[in-house]
């Protein structure tokens, strides 16, 4: 049984460890390294740590100090012959480690530690904050508990490790250690490293970064396991699962469910934090703190890592892909579902379909002789469904931008309001604040900007190029159009990005623009368009944006498109699951002096291709380098959005066009009245969108960002953390995977 956090582990023996696991060799001599994290992000007051001696070294004449202490008695030589100790006793801040051998030679390392509680890079928490029943202090933490579950006996060919496309975790069943079931009720399950054991499941569950964690792993009750000797089943993969929705919660939440036997089955651990749930914290930059955090813990306790993959629909999507190429490294693989890119280019979509709704809800807003059809509705929205607006707005238009939503934790007496403008503010732009930094000019009480644009954007302009609507309802549609202030209220004229909160977006990652997703292998999951907000279109406009990132058609993307709505295919998860395993295991064992983005590309392997399900009569043609692309009209849903209708680009990541004059001859041969040419130039007085030209401050996102000093005072808008120090991570991924410890 493990021991909590902050307490040593007893010294063990590493048993049968795969090889691929370890750490990437260090050159000869004396060296430390900080095996689960980079060695200036430790948390929790440990780290699992390696000295690698010089050859010839007796290990039981070496001394280990930390600080002013002796910790020799923590590290041990073990069998697979390095020399490694679960370092505790670190205090908040720095640390220096020194070993010293026999003849006086030393070296030393600098770990620089943070508590359990955060923040070790996303800057000042936000507040109010509302901990768990059981916390043992503000920060919301707690000693972990551990939960025991078992699969009961099935027809085995269902658990095979290798074929066994279905997604059993319904099927989990309490076990009591004290009181088990009889061995015949428990199934058996081969992993992928060839171990048989019986399929019992301990969940472990705690508290770090404010928030709740959850592990589970294969587990033999009543054998041992550390970090240097793990029970043989586990494979040192893991699989980290994701929540759904968009929110930004004040309190402690709950975290994923962690029973996924699809990965379990196969001897993966299987990860979650309550805050890489989107629908509780849609923030790239705590999301990505505490997994982090909790992926340092694991390793701590169970042991290094080969690589990791991340899973889920919705906003596990988009909490995936966002984490991916703001942090990478975080992933070697992600399998996104029904998915979103990020949040604040869906915001993009958001400010669009309320601000249309409130014109054509509202026919007292229309100009004289103004009559809009559903059709016409339709051209100007991008989707045949009018509902998909009304659900996707009504749904997150008020948590991404009203200070005044009932965000959780917060009582009616703390928000903010008219009347308490220092109040909290519960919209997701002031949740983000240390991303997005307060807006210029007259900010009193230091709100945070918001980087959503509309200047310049003709919306409906496509459907009047093609004739759909008449150049009078054009003219009445952008002249009525507005905007919102910071405030929720509408607003007659457009609205206006907020400086630095757009330039910011980009770097921090708050828009995806997948330049540091080159690394990572990538399976889009999707179905047909229903109109129930996740629109289909969102998994090509990753391709198209990792197409600008990479400067061609990007290999390490593949899309399988299936008939059941939104997900494709029930069994979709489980399979891209395999399939993702074996196209990084290909990586892995790639040693060629090869960039990481190359060897994703060349070792996909020949059956991981872009695809559609086998439905009959479903017309496929094969595209070279590219597979089976769906052509039917029933499945091929890549309906658009007001603002592609406007003349964006599927890539949807331009939160504020640059402009060019407003100019007759473009829309030829669509003529203007005078009257309503006059009112063009008054809408758009300092020009178009030119979609032709990057957005405004549009630019790749910085890998790796801090948004805090080493006092903890706050960087609005952060800076680059750099590479990591050296002796980094070395636990993190097998060394095919460790580029992102040079970011």
């Amino acid at each position: 049984m493990l021991h909590c956090r902050r307490v040593v582990t007893a010294l063990a023996t590493v048993g049968a460890v795969i090889a691929l696991a370890a750490p990437a060799a260090l050159a000869d001599g004396l060296q430390i390294q900080v095996l689960s994290t980079r060695a200036d992000l430790v948390s929790g007051g440990e780290a699992l740590t390696q000295i690698q001696l010089p050859a010839g070294t007796d290990p039981s004449t070496v001394n280990v100090g930390l600080n002013a202490l002796d910790v020799t008695n923590q590290f041990a030589e073990r069998p697979n012959g390095e020399f490694e100790g679960l370092l505790s006793g670190l205090v908040n801040g720095s640390n220096t480690v020194t070993a010293t051998l026999a003849d006086g030679t030393s070296t030393s390392a600098t770990i620089i530690n943070h508590p359990i509680g955060g923040p070790i890079f996303a800057g000042p928490q936000v507040q109010p904050w509302v901990c768990q029943a059981g916390a043992t202090d503000a920060q919301c933490d707690e000693a972990p508990t551990y939960a025991y579950f078992y699969m009961p006996a099935v027809d085995q060919s269902q658990l095979d490790s290798t074929t066994g496309p279905m997604d059993l975790s319904d099927l989990f069943q309490s076990y009591d250690p004290s009181d088990p079931p009889p061995s015949a009720a428990i199934a058996t399950t081969t992993t992928d490293n060839g171990t048989t054991v019986p399929y019992i499941v301990r969940v472990e569950t705690g508290y770090l970064d404010r928030d709740q964690y959850s592990i589970a792993m294969l587990w033999q009750p009543g054998q041992p396991w550390t970090p240097w000797s793990p029970q043989p089943q586990w494979d040192h993969k893991l699989v980290i699962t994701h929540g759904s929705s968009c929110g930004a919660d004040h309190d402690t939440g709950t975290a994923p469910s962690t029973e996924y036997d699809p990965a379990l089955r196969r001897g993966m651990a299987v990860m979650s934090t309550a805050m890489d749930n989107a629908g509780h914290d849609c923030s790239v930059v705590t999301e990505a703190e505490s997994l982090i955090m909790a992926k340092e813990h694991l390793i701590d306790e169970y042991g290094t890592l080969r690589y990791t993959i991340g899973t889920g629909c919705s906003g596990g999507s988009l909490a995936q892909q966002q984490v991916a190429n703001a942090y990478p490294g975080v992933y070697q693989g992600i399998l996104p579902q029904c998915s979103f890119p990020d949040a604040w280019s869906t915001g993009q979509e958001l400010l669009d379909y309320q601000l249309t709704r409130n014109y054509f809800e509202n026919p007292t807003k229309w100009g004289t002789g103004i009559a809009w059809t559903p059709v016409q509705i339709a051209a100007v929205q991008g989707h045949p469904n009018y509902a998909n607006s009304v659900e996707l707005s009504t749904l997150y238009w008020p948590t991404l931008a009203d200070p005044a939503y009932d965000c959780a934790g917060v009582t009616a007496a703390q928000r903010w309001s008219t009347s308490n403008p220092t109040g909290t503010r519960c919209d997701l732009e002031d949740y983000m604040i240390n991303l997005f930094g307060p807006y210029q000019g007259n900010n009193p009480y230091g709100y945070a900007g918001i980087p959503l644009d509309n200047v310049g954007v003709q919306y409906g302009l496509d459907a009047l190029e093609d004739g759909i609507i008449t150049p009078a309802q054009f003219v009445d549609l952008n002249q009525k159009i507005g905007g919102y202030d910071n405030n929720y209220d509408t607003t007659t004229s457009r609205m206006v990005a907020q400086e630095p909160a757009l330039a910011n977006d980009y770097r921090g990652g708050g828009i995806n623009e997948t330049n540091n997703l080159t690394d990572v292998a990538i399976i889009d999951l999707r179905g047909p368009d229903a109109g129930s907000f996740h629109d289909a279109y969102r998994s090509w406009a990753i391709r198209a944006r990792l197409e600008q990132a990479e400067g061609h058609f990007p290999k390490n993307d593949v899309i399988w498109f299936g008939e059941t709505p939104l997900i494709g295919d029930p069994n979709y998860a489980a399979e891209a699951l395999v399939a993702m395993d074996g196209w990084l295991s290909a990586v892995e064992a790639d040693h060629r002096s090869l960039s990481l983005e190359d060897k994703i590309a060349d070792d996909r392997p020949a059956s991981v291709h872009d695809q559609c399900s086998d439905i009959p009569d479903v017309d496929q043609v094969v595209v070279p380098g590219v597979g089976e692309v769906c052509q039917s009209p029933l499945l091929q849903t890549r309906f658009a959005t007001p603002r592609m209708e406007a003349g964006e680009s599927i890539a949807t990541d331009q939160e504020k066009c640059q402009l060019k004059p407003l100019s007759q001859s473009d829309y030829y041969p669509i003529t203007f009245s005078d009257a309503e040419w006059a009112e063009l130039q008054q809408i758009f007085p300092n020009g178009v969108c030119d979609w032709s030209k990057p957005g405004v401050d549009q630019q790749p996102t910085i890998p790796w960002q801090t948004y805090q000093t080493a006092s903890g005072s706050v960087i609005y808008g952060g800076q680059p953390l750099g590479a990591a120090p050296a002796g980094s991570g070395g636990g993190w991924t097998s060394s095919s995977f460790d580029t992102w410890l040079s970011q």
